[in-house]
């Protein structure tokens, strides 16, 4: 019995004293953390959600602190966030760019793209895509567009992102940040970040040639050029697909009306205008 005493006095000794020698190391040994650096992080909006480029809001505080991120670096927080950063840090500050928005090109929803065949597995995008990756056809005729399952749904951190009626993802674009997992987490990569103040896009990511596309796809982009003519400098047609040239300060809209696939879309446009331009247009 005293054995078994003695032995767990002996650990109970040698407990401490290690314990004594880690208390003495983490003090002797211990890096002072800059106070501004918690002072950051509280004015942060704690998403954690990467979109500024480091692991959460603490490595973005740090790097801040550091000098190796600006005071504007949170795309999340915006101008208020920025402003309050830079007054921790003791500086002016910089311009905030313009906020960015999700968009999902592809219209392609229910009814208007023809599926192969049903989709019988794991109710996810990037497990549905994996046929498709091994040489296999997807359920889908269009082998670019939406793939319908919400993975981009269920990644977004701000309940920005939610499935239409459509089998689409639509983007709520007050909530929106602009943080990038939804974009992260398409398979097909048809989610892209926009300034929001550029909200007439093509909706379709689609290069098959235009005689292709009209067989599975009322939406598809059948690359006529007719938007491309009628704003030269709005788009530009490559890989059989038309593209906005966003860095054009020029008004793209009137190529909506013009469209006869009806792919180009103001995202803003209230729905029953949209269903009013689906008319044939007048070309």
């Amino acid at each position: 019995m005293s054995s078994l005493v003695n032995a767990i006095v002996s650990l109970g000794v040698i407990g401490l004293l290690f314990g004594a020698l880690l208390a003495f190391a983490s003090r002797v040994f211990a890096v002072p953390q800059d106070p501004r650096v918690e002072q950051i992080v509280d004015v942060l909006p704690k998403a954690n959600c990467g979109a500024c480029g480091y692991p959460g809001c603490s490595g973005l505080a740090d790097a801040i602190v550091k000098g190796n991120a600006p005071t504007e670096a949170c795309p999340v927080g915006g101008a208020s966030v920025a402003a309050l950063v830079a007054k921790i840090m003791g500086v002016a500050g910089g311009d905030v760019a313009e906020r960015k928005v999700a968009v999902v090109h592809c219209g392609g929803g229910t009814g208007k793209v023809s599926h192969r065949h049903e989709y019988e597995g794991i109710t996810d995008c990037r497990a549905a895509i994996i046929p498709q990756i091994a040489g296999r056809l997807g359920h889908t005729q269009c082998s670019y567009g939406c793939l319908g399952f919400g993975t981009c749904t269920v990644v977004c951190p701000f309940d920005a992102i939610h499935m239409g009626p459509e089998g689409l993802p639509v983007v709520d674009r007050e909530k929106c940040t602009g943080c990038g997992k939804c974009v992260i987490a398409c398979p097909r990569n048809i989610i892209e970040l926009h300034e929001v103040s550029k909200t007439v896009h093509v909706l379709c990511r689609n290069k098959d040639r235009g005689a292709a596309v009209r067989k599975y796809c009322t939406v598809g982009c059948i690359a006529c050029r007719i938007c491309a003519r009628t704003v030269p400098d709005g788009y530009v047609i490559a890989d059989n697909l038309a593209s906005v040239i966003y860095t054009n300060d020029v008004d793209v809209s009137p190529a909506i009306a013009k469209c006869p696939t009806h792919t180009i879309v103001d995202v803003t446009a209230p729905v029953e205008t949209a269903v009013a331009a689906d008319k044939p247009a007048n070309n």
